[in-house]
């Protein structure tokens, strides 16, 4: 999956019926880096660090937001995304706030591959400007055109549709679709209780 899909994900389903944030606490935020290293490298995050990065994942979001028009957005934060504008200065200035250099490696026997290397040494800094240019691949990308907004019950995830006919993020999304589906046909005044 995509890094900037996944960044905008830390918003999830808790599956019980609520939504739980990834990054809502130091301990959420240094697992989430930790299983990504080898995307975003070693990092040694603290609160200042979070609460930064937080607020860039609700401009992301805000953006994916944008992006699923006309279709729906994730319900989760809906009420509380920061306006379009606001996120999109918001993630220019976490990629501009690091910049890099293209640099060649080209080791003896093996193929020459470019890296971008970033020009700061500040950790947060850093690490805002990489999922900041991962959300602006994304964006500016051809897979933007197949973002969307899971429509189950209780998902508020973001997912690249992959085929033709797909609705859901995931199949138990699906199964929970149909099945809410099959029972508001069958119980037509539940919905009114």
């Amino acid at each position: 999956m995509q890094l900037a899909v996944e960044f905008a994900n830390t918003i999830r389903h808790d599956g019980h019926g609520g939504v739980t944030d990834e990054l809502a606490d130091l301990a959420g935020f240094a697992d989430w880096l930790t299983q990504r290293r080898a995307q975003l490298g070693s990092i040694t995050p603290d609160e200042a660090m979070r609460v930064e990065v937080t607020a860039l994942r609700q401009a992301v979001r805000a953006l994916f937001a944008h992006a699923v028009r006309p279709g729906p957005a994730s319900p989760a934060d809906l009420d509380r995304l920061p306006p379009f504008e606001p996120s999109l200065a918001r993630l220019n200035a976490a990629a501009a706030g690091c910049p890099v250099t293209v640099r060649l490696d080209w080791r003896a026997g093996s193929e020459p591959v470019s890296q971008i290397v970033p020009d700061a040494t500040d950790p947060a800094r850093v690490l805002r400007a990489r999922l900041a240019r991962a959300a602006i691949d994304f964006l500016a990308g051809p897979q933007r055109e197949q973002l969307r907004a899971c429509t189950a019950p209780r998902c508020v995830r973001y997912f690249v549709k992959e085929h033709g006919r797909q609705e859901w993020c995931k199949p138990s999304c699906a199964n929970r679709a149909r099945a809410a589906r099959h029972y508001h046909r069958h119980h037509p005044d539940a919905s009114t209780r």
